[in-house]
């Protein structure tokens, strides 16, 4: 296996060739602030949180899915990486119709905590206020649109994971919605196994189990994706 080494952050590291910059970070204790990215699931690089600096390229770089180089130099952190990161979080805000305190997630949101993070307490961007509905036609879940953040995890789990592709992206741009089945109800779903793993991965309230109040706790983690993470399936 070749290695290549380079610069994170001025300090000279090592990684795999096929690794990438997130994963050589994440090894080398460097945080990188995500959104999109869950161990365990293929990398997409939707939700450009994890842009960093490489030398010699015009534009930031996403680091889940840029793989490393020999020679390369590599920054996480600076004051225009913050700017651009809090610019996404709240764009990601006003998007949709993110009230946290009737959340079923306030508290327990990757969403909300990057906010805390990267100092995101007003919100200079008017808000799209768009009207947006809620599916809760299946037995156990249902999917808020108004706190989805289009991250796809709930798409990539259930594709890759479960084997049940009920999820998928429809729409382009500020139209682009998650649905089952094609726009089938969520309680009508033919392919649904109702495992629940979607509503475990999502890093907001958009899918929630029913039932669940506002500040119930932290939605249970099951230990399916570290299982592959371990074992070396489900990754590319």
């Amino acid at each position: 296996m070749s290695v290549h080494t380079f610069t994170l952050d001025g300090q000279p590291v090592a990684g795999a060739a096929g690794e990438t910059i997130l994963e050589v970070a994440t090894e080398q204790g460097v945080s990188i602030p995500t959104l999109c990215h869950l161990d365990g699931l293929s990398s997409v690089g939707a939700c450009r949180l994890c842009v960093v600096e490489v030398a010699g390229r015009p534009r930031p770089q996403p680091a889940c899915i840029t793989p490393v180089e020999e020679g390369m130099e590599v920054v996480t952190r600076s004051e225009e990486l913050d700017e651009w990161r809090a610019t996404v979080v709240e764009m990601l805000f006003v998007e949709r119709n993110h009230i946290c305190s009737i959340c079923v997630a306030n508290g327990d949101c990757e969403l909300q905590d990057l906010a805390v993070d990267l100092g995101v307490d007003h919100f200079e961007l008017p808000a799209m206020s768009p009207r947006l509905e809620i599916d809760s036609s299946h037995r156990l879940f249902a999917i808020d649109h108004n706190r989805c953040v289009l991250c796809t995890r709930c798409v990539r789990v259930c594709d890759e994971i479960e084997g049940a592709h009920t999820w998928d992206v429809m729409g382009r741009g500020i139209d682009a919605r998650v649905v089952s089945d094609l726009g089938t109800p969520w309680g009508a779903s033919p392919t649904c196994t109702s495992c629940g793993k979607c509503v475990q991965v999502c890093p907001t309230g958009a899918l929630f189990e029913k039932g669940r109040a506002v500040g119930e706790g932290a939605k249970e983690r099951r230990p399916f994706l570290p299982y592959l993470r371990r074992h070396g399936a489900g990754t590319r």
